[in-house]
């Protein structure tokens, strides 16, 4: 927890308290529901918060902005993201129904009114959104043949409206047919040897009608 507070220092009150509690909460569903790795619950302010809010670094949400977190998994990137931007409205998304599950009684517990979270494939979500964000969950092509109509045509951010993705290592290969990306290496911005291979990629998509 003070990790998260040396890198995000300005935190209201209520803020510091919906992190505090992700470190009980997360244990507690973890004993009924695995969604974190028994070796990384330990590490959770690392491994999962401290690397969800990685996309903060890289861009901050303006009051009003719309952004679909797709293979949330236990909720990450979208739940550290929606404390972190309370104006911000965040809809969570899942296949497989007990991480929603977890995800909703995370989001409950912290009081979390900007938060959606849905089992639901990211083909068949409906809207349109100022960022689409995830971890991991495909390689780039996939990823972006799920989502690449999902995008508002409205923009309200200096990055253009598009994909926010968490990834590792070597992209050259995954990204050679999307020459717009651009990497933000998240080592620029953390100090923890976990983030010297971790990146942000920013991939604007067009508006489709």
């Amino acid at each position: 927890m003070d990790e998260i507070l040396s890198y995000f220092p300005d935190l209201t009150d209520i803020q510091k308290e919906q992190f505090q509690k992700l470190d009980f909460l997360y244990h507690d569903w973890n004993e009924k529901i695995n969604v974190i790795s028994r070796k990384d619950i330990d590490s959770l302010y690392t491994k999962h918060v401290l690397h969800s809010l990685g996309i903060a670094k890289i861009m901050k949400f303006e009051p009003g902005s719309y952004v679909l977190d797709v293979g949330t998994g236990g909720g990450f990137p979208g739940i550290p993201l929606a404390i972190l931007f309370p104006e911000t409205r965040f809809y969570l998304i899942d296949v497989i129904a007990k991480k929603i599950k977890v995800v909703q009684g995370v989001a409950d517990a912290l009081g979390l009114k900007n938060v959606k979270a849905e089992q639901i494939r990211a083909e068949n979500v409906k809207g349109d959104f100022d960022f689409i964000v995830s971890r991991a969950v495909t390689n780039m092509p996939d990823f972006v043949s799920w989502v690449k109509t999902k995008i508002k045509k409205q923009q309200k951010h200096e990055l253009k409206n598009g994909i926010l993705y968490l990834k590792g290592g070597d992209l050259t290969e995954e990204l050679k047919d999307f020459p717009k990306a651009t990497q933000y290496d998240l080592a620029d911005h953390f100090k923890d040897e976990f983030f010297e291979t971790k990146k942000v990629v920013h991939l604007p998509l067009k508006f489709v009608v």
